[in-house]
């Protein structure tokens, strides 16, 4: 018979695991003595302190990556020659150049810390937004466009990991749904500013340069606020006492991962992809990807189908992106409160499946207001999955060296989704774009079903590992230490 878990219990020391010198002291907690006001206390200085500069950070992130949305609206397109379809190529690119380089600079964030790379990155795509306010044509947004793919690429794959380190399994979705959030309210913060800038008038400048520098320049300046604000890990942060960062070290170990501040071996990061269940979560993240990357890029031009102007266009894409925010946080929250993953994906994903059919099989122009309501649904829909699903291959990843790779590849392949959508949505479609609402509605009916039947597996064999041993635990009810081996260990058990 199968060894039984080691279930969490009053008497679990931790003192073993936790002998490590932090700042020349020996410090070691044991979880039953960390009373739930101590772990609230800490868990609320987490909060305060790192969600609102990582949430600004994304907010920059999706500004700086989505602003050609806008800046489209306002003639940006034929101010600088792009003809046929190099607008849409210009979107393509910078996916490319995003999935090649999530990777290699997601293990810099594992190696010197995402509270190091990722506000220089921040500075790098920054700059890339200045540079295209000044540029003429298609070549010089080609090259910006590349670049801007590359210094974007590790931001959500590093805040996932980063948050890990500070997070038990069931905060994290929540936290990266508050982090996440910044950038499905991107879309309305940039109509916003859209809107008032679009009606400056100057001969010397375009209102979508003006776009581009704002953008631009708050990007780079929040970069050298988070690199000097942001702490490398729990055990280095200066403003945690000598007590805290021992209970936020047995934290983790209790309930995230299998040990702390692990130095990167790329060889064994790469070992979960031995498991066929990464490969269906590769699967997920390329099919989810597609709608996503639709809302992402082309929901100011699903608007503008619509027929309104320039300015009520960019204003109408306010309110979406806000409801697709609160839907984000609604599922987010709720996917921790019950730590639940798969159920919480399958509602989002139907929603936005909804939506897109709505908008594929009518006339806009004639029913404005059931298509401009089928956007609702999009944003909806659209956003959670891609925080949920980043919480549920992390919480089922154990190990710290192989959540950070986990989460890099994933993102990519989510990002190489981006390709498709990108290509999908053509000029000769507008503005309707009947055949890219059909493929995205396609590929998310396709990860429902993956979702679904993953879910309904996980369940069934943690019921099976539960009647082999003679016991009724869930994920909940072990400690991550123990759990090396991932699903390879008869202890271990799905959290689905």
């Amino acid at each position: 018979m199968s060894s039984i878990p080691t279930i969490k219990s009053a008497t679990l020391a931790f003192s073993e695991k936790i002998d490590e010198s932090i700042h020349g002291s020996e410090v070691a907690v044991d979880m039953s003595q960390v009373s739930p006001e101590e772990e609230a206390r800490l868990r609320r200085i987490f909060d305060l302190n790192l969600l609102p500069p990582l949430a600004f950070m994304y907010l920059c992130n999706a500004l700086d990556k989505g602003n050609v949305g806008n800046a489209k609206t306002d003639g940006w397109d034929i101010d600088i020659n792009l003809s046929g379809n190099q607008y849409y190529l210009l979107v393509m690119i910078f996916y490319v150049s995003r999935c090649q380089f999530g990777t290699p600079i997601s293990l810099l964030v594992k190696r010197y810390s995402a509270a190091r790379v990722l506000p220089s990155m921040m500075i790098g795509f920054g700059s890339m937004s200045l540079f295209a306010g000044i540029a003429k044509n298609f070549s010089e947004i080609f090259a910006i466009r590349f670049f801007l793919g590359i210094f974007e690429s590790a931001m959500l794959p590093g805040v996932v990991f980063y948050l890990s380190t500070f997070y038990k399994r069931n905060e994290l979705a929540s936290r990266v749904g508050l982090f996440y959030a910044a950038s499905s309210i991107s879309g309305a913060f940039s109509g916003l500013i859209a809107y008032g800038v679009f009606q400056i008038h100057n001969p010397r400048h375009h209102g979508w340069q003006y776009l581009f520098w704002i953008e631009g320049a708050g990007t780079i300046s929040f970069a050298i606020f988070a690199l000097l604000w942001l702490p490398k890990s729990p055990s280095t942060w200066k403003y945690l006492t000598e007590r805290q960062k021992a209970v936020a070290r047995a934290r983790i170990l209790a309930d995230s991962s299998v040990n702390v501040n692990e130095k990167l071996n790329i060889r064994d990061a790469f070992r979960p992809f031995a498991d066929p269940m990464y490969w269906i979560w590769a699967l997920i993240s390329l099919s989810f990807g597609v709608p996503l990357a639709s809302v992402n890029n082309f929901l100011p031009q699903i608007v503008a189908s619509l027929g309104y102007s320039t300015i009520r266009t960019n204003l109408l894409t306010v309110a979406p992106n806000i409801v697709g925010t609160v839907a984000l946080l609604l599922l987010t929250f709720s996917s921790d409160y019950f730590r639940e993953r798969s159920i919480h994906i399958c509602i989002p994903l139907a929603t936005a499946l909804i939506g897109f059919i709505i908008l594929g099989s009518i006339n806009v122009l004639a029913h404005r207001h059931v298509a401009y309501f089928a956007c609702f649904l999009l944003t909806s829909g659209a956003f959670a999955p891609s925080v949920l699903v980043s919480a549920w291959y992390s919480n089922n990843t154990p190990n710290e060296s192989r959540r950070a790779v986990v989460a890099a590849v994933m993102v990519a392949i989510a990002n190489s989704s981006g390709l498709i959508s990108t290509n999908v949505f053509k000029a000769k479609d507008e503005p309707k774009y009947i055949p890219a609402l059909a493929t995205s509605a396609a590929f998310g009916g396709f990860c429902l079903i993956l979702v679904a039947c993953t879910g309904i597996f996980m369940r069934i064999e943690n019921r099976r590992r539960n009647k082999i041993q003679g016991v009724d635990i869930t994920a909940a009810d072990i400690d991550t230490e123990v759990l090396a081996d991932g699903p390879r260990s008869p202890s271990f058990r799905y959290m689905y």
